[in-house]
């Protein structure tokens, strides 16, 4: 249909207000009404860069009918926004699912390039990047033993995300099963104030205090 609405996905910073495109910018005010992950997290954001529109949540808990309500949106007319608190929507992250159900019903998807935590990291390890495989993150609980199995057996640079209660449990788990041999990055806060990067053999990540505030990027080769 012709007077279809677009959705666009749109990266925004993962810490640093600095890192959004000047095109991200002039679509988060051109758009009728922004779809965030959490509304306070994005009208902080929005209030840096004094700009004023409606949002409306869409997160990993929001029910069927959400995506339903999002797409008669659409459908009449109206162009949207999507964006996660930090970095590109859809990765690790629900926007896949909505976009998934938008495509089935020829609704036009609009890319926003921009920052993501997994490319800013690996772009600092130094390990080769032709070819990597992304984990997303791991389970909390169930089947986490052969999730790290899985992370140690692969040939290729290895990233997952992780968040600071639970890395402590990680460095653990990779250590009882990770060659000695395997190199880690570790990224804390990747563009924050307390930015910091860890390297080393596990044995050599482990012997290091590792400040457990914040979230993860961890990238193993």
């Amino acid at each position: 249909m012709e007077n279809q609405g677009k959705l666009y996905i749109i990266a925004t910073p993962i810490g640093n207000f600095g890192d959004i495109t000047l095109r991200a910018l002039e679509t988060l005010k051109s758009v009728d009404l922004i779809l965030c992950e959490d509304t306070r997290v994005t009208k902080n954001l929005l209030n840096h860069y004094k700009i004023i529109k409606p949002l409306k949540s869409y997160h990993q808990h929001s029910p069927l009918r959400v995506v339903k309500e999002i797409s008669e949106l659409l459908k009449n007319g109206q162009t949207l926004g999507l964006v996660t608190d930090a970095g590109t929507p859809g990765i690790s992250d629900p926007g896949n699912l909505l976009v998934s159900q938008l495509v089935k019903g020829g609704i036009e998807i609009v890319p926003m390039p921009g920052v993501s935590a997994l490319t800013t990291a690996l772009s600092i390890s130094g390990f080769p990047t032709d070819k990597f495989i992304f984990m997303g993150f791991p389970p909390h609980k169930n089947k986490r033993q052969k999730y790290f199995k899985e992370v140690a057996e692969q040939n290729n640079t290895v990233a997952f995300y992780e968040s600071g209660h639970r890395i402590t449990k990680c460095l653990q788990e990779l250590n009882h099963v990770l060659p000695a041999e395997k190199q880690i990055v570790i990224c804390r806060e990747l563009t924050k104030m307390f930015e910091t990067i860890y390297r080393g053999s596990i044995k050599q990540i482990l012997e290091q205090k590792i400040d457990e505030r914040g979230e993860f990027v961890v990238i193993i080769n």
